[in-house]
């Protein structure tokens, strides 16, 4: 932190400003007199005249030359010349003592050494701030920040320049000489010749003097020491050429000076000297108008750098106040005041002057706003000074320049001024009122007090100035205002003012006094007399002058000459007494009116005598007045002589005839003030005032302010009764702008009863006025009351009540339409609140209900309550009618979510609301189940139930849930749709689930089966599956308590049935014409084919025929092709794709199920295959002739019943893989194992075997049931354990489909037949036993034989077709019915 700045000036208040109208603006005085209870409380004030007053400027600009005055700007504030002229003494201390002053700097800013100096003092001088340290605390006062070590540079600057000072103030310098004998001898005259050049100093060493030729002995010694040692440090002084030791003086120095040094004797002597008091020098220049106005917009354009019109006033006023407030910057400017108008001619025309005035320019001539003429009007008692007093009743001129100022001051003898700036630029005033010019001055000498000391009356110098802000810190109060071209600035008696010139202006000002000036007249005179100032006039002389013309005064300025001859003749007396009784006895008549006015000052108080004044032979042409008799001379008093202009006796006649004149007004006027200033229990009645105006018409008294002030008194009074008569009978109104009249308004009453209150004169009609206006505004208190409190719908009485009661007063009450206002409001609350009410109305708002209260709201004043109330009825309208308008759409369109919490906590009644909600709770209740089903994998029957439940509610929300639903069902049917076409073959009348699941039923009846394919001929297209519903199927899954295993087991059973079924009806017993085949089921004929899993036959006509008739692959019928059988890979990517959208589908287990045994029946087919080809290589290798082979029975047996086995399980495997709806290798790998037949062991046996008999089928019974359960655990293992409602199948029924599928060639219906199944049709059946046996099955007959009885090896069974010798031959005409050739296995009927 560094030293404080000054602070940014801060604009004091402003003054007031009229603005007189041309009735105002006629007579100046009377407009000033009727201004002056206003404008003498701020000292200062503007007028601004009429727009079309302007005259004329007549002063003759060429003739016009001044020679301005200089002003520094930084010398004109108290504070900063105090601070100058303290370093203006330190610099000229230093300079004596031959050191130049170069001020110091501390933080980068200079030093106040006035501020550090007058510090120090206060704390009690340098040795106690230094001995207690308070050095810091100095730093601190003086804006430095704390811990910098501010305080010790401050004590060295002040130790090095200041210290030395205060020891000179103080006398401690002053050294007292030692008398001691010094023999000093003649000095030679050659030493005068030794030094010629002229040079100011002298030499400072003994060395620099030239020996004497006559003795070395010194010719100097310190007068201090008395010594003359130490000639190096031996100081010479240039005024009285004494010596000292550097080291001798207090304080001592540590070099020798090197300018002219003083001894403390000569220094003392040269700083005692007076300061000349200090004022404006005159410049060197003369200007003219013209030369003048240049200079100063080239400054102002400079200083500011910018065109003088665009400089902001504000900114040159901040500025100007921190240039006189400052040291380090010196700005000088020049002022043109104090021109006299006399010898250059005022800016006003006057008569007979040298300007020549147009016609419509005469007015001004006679104009009392012309500053010629109102000094020396009628009412300025300035016309009975018979000198011309230039500025004073003879207009000044001046000329302003950017920064020109006119310092603190009042008028002379306390007068009244006016200022018209003519043009030019503004000019900026500030005043204080004349009641705080004592409280200013008291300020400025206690801020400057060294400037008051050498110059007391230093505030009538006109030099000084002092910051407004300052000033208004210490409780003076300031006011301020901008005087722009055309405008009048009047300063009221002893109104302190001052300011300065924003700019190139021309002004003119002059004095006047008016009749209440005259007591402040008399006391500026004796302030005068006690600070020795001289006297512009003799106020004396003028109040004589008017006594002498009594006759002819004015009556009020005849009392108030009387009132002051009064005071003046006791004085007189008193001090003539006095004058007589030191003994003075010689009197003589004197007429000092005929001296000028500076022979008859006072010697001692120059205050201008004119009554009396004591003379002296001794001093001619010197004279005291009776206040300082004892300052004359020293003479005896007996030689005095006492000179009078009139005696006592011619005063006391003079002051009766003044007495005379206003006695009758006198007695008149103090009635008058009597009775206007008399308390409320004295104050007279109306009809007193009308008797002392009818005195005053008798007496023809003047007109003046009492007079006027009376009969307006009067007036006013008859009336106020009036007006107060017809408040009292209610028949009073206020016409209006209108034809209608109005009624008074409450203010207006008040203000009316307050004015009967302060009228001087009683009326009988103020105490009933008084109190119907103390009941008028109970009312209002009340109104005012009940609202501000918000508007209750239970207020509705208590404001009709009111509303009734203001309705007597006939007067403007602007609470009655406010109450009429806040009735309607009520009564509308009462209205809502009613309507709301489920008591009265059950069935709460309609919305008829809502728009007619919204109608009826709509007019009603705005109010926070109904305007809450009318919102919350508009938004709960808006709401249920948007809710009314979309109640129907919502049932049918899809909204958002976000649009059911609108429905909730409408407390509105709407038809649709029922109904609305409803469907709210039961998106609510859909949007939980949802919610529910996001927990864990969701089977497509819950979506479709999800989906079916928003469809059958019919749900009319748009539900976020809904897309995610609909986006899921929709990936489902894709993939569905995938599946099926991965799946189900053209025009098939199975659904997707049929042939993925298991067959409940295998060959269901051909009716059913033609009327699903007419029923899919006739759509013309596949029956396509729907997402919201289930097929029979699904349901029969999803109902059914059995596992797939069990369905799995069904099939298979119901297809060995069936395959027996079908081979049954084709044996050759069978009735050929009774016979049903085919899809037709007709009988057989031509070639037919027969299905390798449900072995029926078929026409080759009816049914496609396979591709490739060698190529030897399982050929099914259409009934039992239900899918094309993609690969494994294909259904494997399905059941992936399924899982990725996470949705379990019965079709998603179907197929699952599916690939489960497909792949436990790859396992187990690869295992067969396997063994088969051992077993047959296994044959091989034993011999090459089957008689090798089977060597004994036993052995023979026992590899016959393992081909067997191995047979029947490749068969049964052969099946279960054409019933798997998936194209694997191994189903035909299996299909030629069984093309190629059974292997047998001897070819060369013509013996068949027997048939197998039910006991040889029991191994391939246990062989099933393990194969089964080995599965089932296989699934378990995999997870896919089966659905729990479903129960695994019992022992029987898989007992029943293994023999089913093992008795494949069993197509006997009858009892009885069950041991020809498992005996050899050969003719010599060799009955071969063991635990394998190996058949073959005839390709025409389909019956089985042993191998071994038929004579065929595995190798040529497998490799070639088998045909037994009871089958006929191809060629034959009429074949056997039991012998179908294979491949393809096509069968040729003749019927």
């Amino acid at each position: 932190m560094t030293q404080r700045g000054p602070a940014e000036f801060t604009p004091p208040p402003e003054c007031p400003v009229f603005e007189p109208s041309w009735e105002e603006f006629a007579d100046p005085f009377a407009f000033i007199n009727k201004i002056r209870p206003i404008a003498e409380k701020t000292g200062i004030c503007k007028v601004r005249p009429p727009p079309d007053w302007q005259p004329p400027f007549a002063c003759d600009v060429d003739r016009l030359h001044f020679t301005p005055r200089i002003q520094r700007l930084n010398e004109l504030e108290a504070q900063t010349r105090v601070k100058l002229n303290f370093l203006d003494q330190i610099a000229k201390f230093w300079e004596l003592q031959g050191c130049t002053l170069k001020i110091p700097h501390v933080e980068q800013k200079i030093l106040d050494l006035y501020q550090l100096n007058k510090l120090v003092a206060e704390e009690g001088g340098f040795d106690l701030v230094c001995r207690e340290r308070r050095w810091t605390k100095i730093a601190m006062t003086m804006g430095f920040a704390p811990g910098k070590a501010v305080g010790s540079h401050l004590r060295a600057h002040y130790e090095r320049v200041l210290y030395p000072y205060h020891l000179f103030q103080s006398g401690t310098n002053l050294l007292v000489k030692q008398e001691v004998p010094i023999q000093v001898k003649q000095e030679p005259v050659e030493i005068k010749e030794i030094n010629p050049e002229p040079e100011k100093s002298k030499s400072r060493y003994k060395k620099n003097i030239p020996p004497p030729p006559v003795s070395m002995v010194d010719l100097y010694v310190c007068l201090v020491c008395g010594k003359g040692n130490d000639e190096d440090r031996l100081l010479l002084c240039d005024g009285c050429d004494d010596s000292y030791h550097t080291f001798c003086l207090i304080p001592p120095l540590s070099d020798v000076p090197r300018g002219d040094w003083r001894c403390p004797k000569c220094l003392a002597q040269e700083c005692s000297k007076p300061q000349e008091a200090f004022g404006f020098e005159q410049a060197c220049r003369d200007y003219s108008l013209k030369s003048f106005g240049e200079m100063a917009d080239s400054f102002k354009s400079d200083y500011f750098n910018m065109p003088v019109h665009m400089v902001p006033t504000e900114l040159v006023e901040k500025e100007f106040w921190r240039l006189v407030g400052t040291v380090e910057e010196d700005v000088t400017v020049e002022y043109g005041a104090d021109i006299a108008s006399k010898e250059f001619g005022s800016g006003f025309p006057i008569k007979g002057g040298k300007f020549k005035v147009a016609p419509h320019d005469e007015k001004y001539l006679r104009c009392g706003w012309n500053l010629n003429n109102m000094a020396m009007m009628t009412p300025s008692v300035l016309t009975h000074v018979t000198a011309d007093i230039c500025g004073m009743t003879l207009p000044w001129l001046y000329v302003g320049m950017c920064f020109s100022s006119f310092c603190w001051h009042i008028e002379d003898h306390w007068s009244y001024s006016i200022n018209y700036l003519h043009w030019g630029e503004p000019k900026t005033w500030y005043g204080a009122p004349g009641f705080a010019a004592e409280q200013l001055e008291a300020v400025m000498n206690k801020l400057a007090p060294e400037l008051f000391e050498s110059q007391p009356d230093l505030l009538h110098q006109l030099v000084t100035i002092m910051n407004p802000n300052t000033l208004m810190a210490h409780g003076v109060p300031i006011y301020r205002t901008n005087q722009c071209a055309g405008e009048f600035v009047i300063t009221f008696p002893r109104s302190y003012h001052s300011g300065f010139n924003q700019g190139f202006n021309f002004a003119e000002a002059v004095n006047f006094c008016t009749v209440d000036w005259m007591p402040l007249g008399r006391q500026c005179v004796d302030h005068y007399r006690l600070l020795h100032r001289y006297c512009v006039f003799s106020h004396d002389e003028m109040v004589c002058n008017m006594a002498m013309k009594a006759d002819s005064l004015d009556v009020v300025l005849a009392s108030a000459v009387q009132k002051d001859m009064q005071l003046m003749n006791k004085d007189e007396r008193e001090l003539r007494d006095k004058v007589c009784k030191m003994g003075v006895v010689r009197c003589e008549l004197f007429e000092y009116n005929l001296l000028a006015d500076d022979e008859r000052q006072c010697v001692k108080c120059r205050t201008t005598c004119y009554l009396s004044a004591l003379t002296c032979p001794c001093r001619p042409g010197v004279q005291v007045c009776l206040h300082h008799a004892h300052d004359l001379c020293s003479c005896p008093v007996s030689n005095y002589t006492l000179n009078y202009r009139f005696t006592l006796d011619d005063l006391y006649p003079m002051m009766n005839a003044v007495r005379q004149r206003a006695e009758s007004y006198d007695e008149w006027a103090s009635r008058v003030t009597e009775f206007m200033e008399a308390k409320l229990d004295k104050k007279r009645n109306v009809t007193v005032f009308r008797v002392l105006l009818e005195e005053s018409d008798e007496k023809s008294f003047p007109e003046n302010d009492l007079l006027r002030q009376l009969r307006l008194v009067t007036q006013d009074a008859e009336k106020c009764s009036s007006v107060a008569q017809q408040l009292l009978n209610g028949k009073r109104y206020r016409t209006g702008g209108g034809n209608s009249p109005n009624q008074l308004t409450v203010e207006e009453m008040r203000s009316f009863v307050r004015q009967l209150y302060n009228l001087p004169c009683c009326l009988t009609q103020a105490p009933l006025l008084k109190e119907l206006l103390n009941s008028i505004e109970d009312f209002q208190q009340h109104s005012e009351k009940l609202l501000s409190d918000e508007v209750n719908a239970d207020s509705v009485s208590e404001i009709e009540s009111l509303l009734e009661e203001g309705s007597q007063f006939d007067v403007c009450l602007p609470e009655l339409p406010l109450l009429r206002e806040r009735l309607e409001q009520a009564r509308w609350l009462a209205g809502v609140q009613q309507a709301e009410n489920l008591v009265s109305n059950p069935c709460g708002l309609s919305l008829d209900s809502m728009r007619r209260l919204i109608d009826r709201g709509v007019g009603l004043t705005p109010h926070p309550s109904t305007e809450r109330t009318m919102a919350r009825l508009q938004e709960l309208l808006t709401i249920s009618e948007e809710l009314e308008e979309k109640a129907q759409a919502l049932l049918k369109a899809r909204w958002g979510h976000s649009m059911l919490t609108q429905v909730d906590g409408v407390p509105a009644y709407l038809p649709n609301c029922l109904l609305l909600q409803d469907t709210v709770n039961r998106a609510k209740e859909w949007l939980q189940e949802a919610e529910d089903l996001q927990v864990e994998y969701s089977t497509l029957y819950e979506l479709c139930s999800l989906y079916a439940f928003y469809k059958a509610h019919a749900i009319p929300v748009r539900l976020e849930p809904l897309d995610q639903l609909e986006v899921l069902v929709s990936e489902v049917q894709a993939w569905k749709e995938s599946a099926a076409k991965t799946f189900l073959i053209k025009n098939s009348h199975f659904t997707l689930l049929e042939v993925l699941c298991p067959r409940w039923e295998v060959g269901s009846s051909l009716k059913k089966m033609r009327k699903m394919k007419g029923e899919c001929m006739s759509s013309g297209k596949k029956k396509l599956v729907k997402l919201d519903s289930m097929s029979d199927v699904e349901r029969a899954l999803s109902d059914s308590k059995d596992s797939a295993s069990a369905v799995r087991l069904k099939e298979l059973e119901s297809l060995c049935a069936l395959r027996a079924a079908n081979e049954s009806k084709l044996l050759p017993t069978a009735d050929c014409a009774s016979l049903k085949v085919c899809v037709c089921q007709k009988p057989p004929m031509g070639a037919m084919l027969q299905c390798e899993l449900c072995r029926d036959a078929f026409h080759s006509v009816c049914v496609r025929r396979p591709s490739d008739p060698l190529d030897p692959e399982a050929w099914l019928c259409p009934l039992c092709l239900r899918s094309t059988k993609p690969s494994l890979a294909k259904i494997q990517t399905l059941l992936a794709s399924l899982q990725r959208i996470r949705v379990r589908l019965p079709e998603g287990d179907a197929l699952r199920y599916m690939i489960e045994c497909t792949v436990s029946w790859q396992r187990r087919a690869r295992e067969v295959i396997d063994s088969y080809d051992h077993s047959l290589t296994s044959q091989d290798c034993r011999g090459a002739s089957p008689t090798q082979s089977h060597r004994t029975t036993g052995h023979k047996r026992k590899v016959r019943h393992y081909i067997t086995d191995c047979y029947s399980e490749v068969e049964e495997l052969m099946v279960e893989g054409l019933l798997l709806q998936v194209s694997v290798p191994e189903t035909q790998q299996l299909y030629r194992l069984l093309l190629s037949g059974p292997p047998t062991t001897d070819t060369s046996h013509t013996e068949h075997p027997p048939y197998l008999t039910p006991k040889h089928s029991s191994p391939q019974r246990e062989k099933a049931k393990r194969r089964m359960n080995r599965e089932e655990a296989e699934i378990r293992d995999r997870g896919m354990k089966p659905k729990s409602k479903k129960q695994r199948m019992g022992t029987e029924k898989r007992r029943e489909r293994k023999a089913a599928s093992v008795s494949a060639s069993d197509v006997s219906q009858s009892e009885d037949s069950e041991e020809d199944m498992t005996q050899c049709p050969a003719e010599n059946c060799l009955q071969p036993e063991g635990e394998e046996v190996y058949w073959v099955q005839c390709d025409c007959c389909n019956r089985w034989f042993h191998m071994i009885c038929v004579g065929v090896s595995a190798e040529l069974a497998a490799e070639e077709d088998y045909m037994c010798n009871q089958s006929p031959t191809l060629s034959s005409s009429i074949p056997s019915p039991g012998c179908v050739t294979d491949p393809p296995r096509s069968l040729t009927y003749d019927l």
